[in-house]
């Protein structure tokens, strides 16, 4: 079976550490569907590929490439939202209606999000699947963990001011020795480390994971969260999620089971000091619940979806 996963995106498919979130997705789904087909992975229409009868093509959040190529199955991959307005405005809207497309959704959240005016031949929900570089890690190599180290890794601003002006006023006079690493992306502001806040920007999915093995807790507000990976891979190494419970994240943090719900913003304070508190029963009772909620979100798991769908026409 011929199949084109493709990905509209600036980076080189090639830097697999540097890859962002969909990428990494493509990346992995990409090979594990190589075992059994014949399967290319672009993020560039070359006439080769477009000159190519395709059985299948799979293209993340992207339906344009539906009216340039020629396959017997389209399936539009939706990672993100796409209101009526915005597909107008990125010209997917005409591509969306004239092609008999098979979506497949990162959530029921983003699911129940999308318009029933795409009328789509098929709608599916399969969950993203842990980058393997997390579902691989060694979890028993935990770092000794800073108690008081607390990560930001969502690749989005959205929220991170608020946080910051708590941190300030609240949780840093509570605790002096309390941290805030941002990682994903460049927040700048020269004047944050007094307060111990610090900028890392973006970094390799593997430094990234081994700075979550020796950190206590992942803040995720979740204001406009499709799946959020990012919160599952900080599971997976055993942090619990601090959360709104907004948007995606709401059917996802179990609260003092992989994570804690706060109603604003203001009250963030109270699960950073309680888990700075925890005793050491407590918190490796809390890490290993973490790491086998995000076991649910295992390839072979998740890939088992993508075999159904895939092989059922």
């Amino acid at each position: 079976m011929k199949i084109l996963l493709f990905v509209n995106t600036k980076q080189n498919l090639k830097k697999v550490n540097n890859l962002g979130g969909i990428e990494i997705l493509n990346y992995d789904l990409f090979n594990y569907l190589k075992k059994k087909n014949d399967v290319v992975f672009s993020n560039n229409l070359s006439q080769e590929i477009l000159n190519t009868n395709w059985d299948i093509v799979i293209s993340s959040n992207d339906s344009r490439i539906f009216n340039q190529i020629k396959t017997k199955r389209k399936i539009l991959w939706f990672h993100n939202k796409l209101q009526i307005e915005k597909a107008l405005r990125k010209k997917q809207l005409l591509s969306i209606l004239f092609n008999k497309i098979e979506a497949v959704f990162v959530s029921d959240y983003l699911e129940e999000k999308t318009s029933i005016f795409y009328n789509f031949f098929k709608r599916e929900v399969i969950p993203n699947s842990l980058p393997s570089i997390f579902e691989n890690a060694d979890f028993s190599k935990r770092k000794k963990i800073n108690q008081n180290l607390f990560v930001w890794s969502v690749q989005r601003k959205l929220g991170l001011d608020d946080l910051i002006d708590v941190w300030k006023k609240k949780i840093y006079p509570l605790n002096l020795n309390c941290e805030l690493h941002i990682f994903g992306i460049n927040y700048k502001n020269k004047h944050l480390d007094k307060y111990k806040i610090y900028n890392h920007g973006k970094i390799p999915r593997n430094i990234l994971l081994n700075f979550y093995r020796k950190s206590v807790g992942m803040i995720c507000l979740g204001y406009d969260e499709t799946f959020c990976l990012n919160a599952i891979e900080a599971m997976k190494m055993g942090l619990p999620v601090i959360s709104l419970g907004k948007t995606a994240l709401k059917d996802k943090i179990i609260p003092k089971k992989n994570g804690f719900l706060i109603n604003s913003i203001n009250e963030i304070d109270r699960p950073i000091i309680d888990l700075i508190n925890l005793n050491k029963t407590k918190k490796n009772k809390l890490v290993k619940s973490c790491n086998r909620y995000a076991s649910n979100f295992n390839s072979k798991i998740i890939f088992k979806k993508w075999d159904k769908l895939i092989y059922s026409s």
